[in-house]
């Protein structure tokens, strides 16, 4: 999730800039609302691995669907085994074709330096495949999807009473991530709902997906006061999206959750644990002076993306982040 989001910037960015190139993104299906945000130059193909193009036959068959679209040039921003094939198609077919490079040397290199220097972002790496394409023009200047003031609830949430919510400072929380590793432990994260809730002029709402989560995040808006979870009451992703956009500030891991409200410029406090936000992964737009993490501990990053386990087997890089901290932190948003 978070890397089809990481490409948003980059090609809104580029369809301003190119009004008279039409740009067509293939994805999987949940991000259709998100593009459908873009520039009208950017049209959106929806990618069901699961069925349509399930398989190798699938695969094949959504070839010759973006071949019937007659492209001149292919920018693979995945670069994965399946996206290595298609794009293999393309070649023959005599389309120009570039892709990422996610240069695995250089992060192995950043894993296992005593000094961590800032990387690449991913964001430069995408704008590089439109550059090796001979898009040389092009700078990413990308400021949000929604105006200042956040999306009209009233068209992207019709069911949604804002009249209902008085509070002054709404917050996000997205306590979850893909791995436990990146995951603030949740008994802490709950300390921070208890004291953001305490604030009268405070209103939460909890961001997650599935039934475990689902369950954990009522029992945390059954709990506190001006606090609501948001599981399975949005439609889709550009819902969740309007939402966030009205937040004052946004409370994440190093998740998917961080990147979007990144892209309607909401403030992120994100919280590292076995990552590190200097591996190119922090959220557009976003200062560092807002991540929360324990930069003492030798043993981090162990990973660029927090799937390995936890050599110690206790994730000291979380268990040792107090909850006080990330109040305060948003606090400052909050009582300028």
């Amino acid at each position: 999730m978070g890397d089809v989001l990481m490409t948003v910037p980059v090609i809104d960015s580029f369809a301003r800039q190119h009004p008279d190139v039409r740009i067509t993104v293939a994805s999987r299906p949940w991000a259709k609302p998100i593009f459908d945000l873009l520039p009208k130059n950017v049209y959106f193909v929806d990618v069901d691995l699961k069925k349509k193009y399930a398989g190798y036959s699938g695969l094949n068959k959504l070839g010759r669907r973006l071949l019937a679209l007659q492209p001149t040039h292919i920018a693979d921003l995945h670069d994965v085994l399946r996206t290595k094939w298609l794009r293999l198609r393309f070649s023959v077919a005599g389309l120009k074709v570039a892709h990422i490079k996610k240069d695995r040397h250089a992060r192995k290199k950043f894993l296992n330096a005593k000094e961590k220097q800032l990387q690449k972002s991913g964001f430069e790496k995408y704008a590089n495949v439109f550059y090796r394409l001979g898009f040389k023009e092009f700078t990413i200047d990308f400021k949000s999807l929604f105006p200042a003031e956040g999306a009209e609830l009233s068209t992207s949430l019709p069911s949604f009473d804002v009249s209902k919510r008085p509070e002054r400072h709404w917050i996000g929380i997205a306590p979850f991530a893909a791995h436990r590793g990146k995951i603030y432990p949740l008994p802490l994260m709950e300390e921070v709902v208890s004291q953001l809730s305490a604030d009268n002029d405070i209103r939460i709402f909890l961001f997650g997906a599935g039934a475990q989560e689902r369950t954990t995040l009522e029992g945390w808006a059954a709990k506190y006061p001006h606090v609501e979870s948001m599981v399975g009451q949005l439609n889709d992703i550009g819902e969740e999206l309007a939402l966030i956009s009205r937040c004052r500030v946004m409370i994440t891991m190093d998740s998917g959750n961080m990147h979007l409200a990144s892209l309607a410029a909401v403030p992120v406090v994100s919280i590292w644990g076995a990552t590190h936000p200097y591996g190119g992964f922090l959220g557009y737009g976003q200062s560092i002076e807002n991540v929360i993490q324990d930069a003492t501990l030798p043993c981090r990053p162990c990973s660029m993306y927090g799937n390995k386990e936890c050599q110690y087997g206790d994730y000291r890089c979380l268990t040792a982040i107090n909850p006080d901290r990330i109040v305060k932190k948003i606090k400052s948003f909050l009582f300028l």
